[in-house]
């Protein structure tokens, strides 16, 4: 049976013509004893697992550190990949921009030309077939028997 430390204060021993009756206190301490060596085996198991437990705890709060900095870094790399992402796209785009810009010029420039083409082939046109109608009104006015 395990005592109590309050009913270890309330233990009374019948006493006999010599004093205690020494059957009855031996068990009793034989009992206190093997009550004392069980209160004694749990404090030490709970000793360890606090140990442990506190090995656990230490091992989590590092663990936690650890995964805040990861973040944290993360986090910065995620923040300097989209700035850098950003730039890259102005940068495109200024490029498409440019040439874009170059391609409307090119363009126009082309088209110009081949205005300048078209009007210079329209006089050419233009003069050949007054040449033709020059020709044909001078051998309206000559004889039909070169014609033949």
């Amino acid at each position: 049976m395990a005592y109590t430390p309050v009913e270890l204060r309330h233990v009374r021993f019948k006493r006999g013509l010599l004093g205690y009756v020494p059957i009855v206190v031996d068990r009793t301490i034989e009992e206190v004893v093997e009550s004392f060596e069980t209160v004694w085996r749990e404090r030490a198991d709970y000793a360890d697992r606090i140990e442990q437990l506190e090995a656990d705890l230490k091992r989590h709060r590092e663990l936690e550190t650890l995964l805040r900095s990861t973040l944290t870094t993360a986090e910065h790399a995620a923040h300097e990949l989209k700035d850098h992402a950003r730039r890259e796209a102005a940068l495109v785009l200024e490029e498409a921009h440019a040439e874009a810009r170059r391609i409307t010029r090119d363009a126009l420039a082309e088209r110009e030309r081949l205005g300048a083409e078209t009007h210079r082939i329209k006089a050419l046109l233009g003069a050949a077939l007054d040449a033709v109608d020059d020709a044909d009104r001078d051998a309206e006015g000559q004889p039909r028997a070169e014609a033949a």
